[in-house]
């Protein structure tokens, strides 16, 4: 199916282009996902009859006992919907499947997917899957113009690609951030910090950052002050100890928070 670009405005008033993400793509991240979640569900079942001092026979022949059958039936409805919940909202909008596939989960206002989004998206999965092999989501999906199954038109969501511009030369950018000798692995971020940051904070990033590269140093030096009051506190608790400026800080930020909010068709 030939991919269509959605332009989307934010809450912010600021214009979005996102490639939308096809029944392809989906259906391909979809089949590692469970792939990878029925060999969790087997590796686990299989441990836990172990302990439970059953043979894997007694999973077909009904001898299991009654409080372990409990259990299992608990694990594997917990990892169907715990894998996708989770990994969609912890992991901004992506499973393993989807990362692979680079395609992700976003809100359709551009913003990444909240929690309740992502809880009902895949609940309502269950009406999707029916009456078998996905039959409604696949339906749903080739005719919807923005490729919506029914989970993404309750939660309001739409699953895009993130395609990036590769270059072998360096953007003045890029130069400026290695010639100060600035790696993305110098500050390390949890999902929690990643979550403190919306729409707004990454356009004033990233407006911030390009503009450095041609002000002079007071000017610069006032700028960083400013940006710093503002987005720096909320990973304060990852700056202590540090000899870095605030620039530094900045620039280092910004490389954590492309990856989450840089959409390039």
């Amino acid at each position: 199916m030939e991919q269509e670009q959605l332009q989307v405005k934010t809450p912010e008033y600021v214009s979005l282009q996102f490639q939308l993400a096809g029944l392809g793509s989906r259906a391909a991240a979809q089949i590692i996902d469970y792939t990878l979640i029925f060999l969790t569900q087997l590796l686990t079942i299989l441990l836990l009859i172990l302990a439970f001092n059953n043979s894997f026979s007694d999973l077909f022949s009904g001898h299991l006992d009654s409080i372990l059958l409990v259990i299992l039936i608990i694990i594997i409805y917990l990892f169907h919907f715990a894998y996708f919940i989770f990994l969609e909202y912890y992991w901004g909008g992506r499973t393993i499947g989807k990362r692979m596939l680079g395609i992700r989960v976003i809100q359709e206002n551009g913003h990444n997917i909240t929690f309740l989004s992502s809880i009902i998206r895949n609940f309502v999965r269950l009406i999707d899957m029916m009456p078998s092999a996905y039959l409604v989501g696949i339906i749903m999906i080739f005719f919807h113009s923005k490729h919506k199954r029914l989970g993404d038109i309750t939660a309001g969501t739409i699953v895009v690609h993130e395609r990036r511009k590769k270059s072998l030369k360096q953007s003045p950018l890029e130069k400026y951030i290695e010639q100060q000798g600035i790696r993305k692995e110098d500050l390390q971020l949890e999902p929690y910090h990643l979550k403190q940051f919306n729409q707004k904070d990454w356009r004033l990033l990233q407006t911030y950052v390009h503009r450095i590269l041609h002000m002079g140093i007071q000017e610069k030096r006032t700028l960083t002050t400013k940006v710093s009051e503002i987005l720096l506190p909320k990973i304060e608790d990852q700056m202590q100890n540090s000899t870095k400026s605030n620039e530094e800080w900045l620039l280092l930020l910004y490389l954590h928070l492309k990856d989450e909010w840089e959409y390039v068709l």
